[in-house]
């Protein structure tokens, strides 16, 4: 299984959004809440080059936020990535 980080808000529907995909696909991931930790903030900012959330790795690779993801499971792409396909 790879490992899957999500850096997340709480009250962000895109957020809510990306980790209902994550569950449907049955796989683990980790959410690193900016909420709750303002420096994980900056670092998602620096992994990512973006400022918004959610910002979803898997292993190395940055996926993007969840329109990124969902783009990659419509394409068939995301399977291959989280090892289920």
């Amino acid at each position: 299984m790879p490992n899957i980080i999500m850096y997340a808000s709480a009250l962000c529907p895109y957020c809510r959004r990306a980790r209902a995909l994550l569950e449907r696909k049955e796989v683990d991931y980790t959410v690193l809440d900016v909420d709750q930790d303002p420096s994980l903030w900056q670092e998602m900012e620096q992994r990512s080059g973006r400022n918004t959330v959610p910002q979803i790795f898997i292993d190395a690779v940055h996926v993007g936020g969840y329109d990124d993801l969902a783009a990659l499971d419509r394409s068939g792409q995301l399977d291959p990535l989280l090892g289920t396909g």
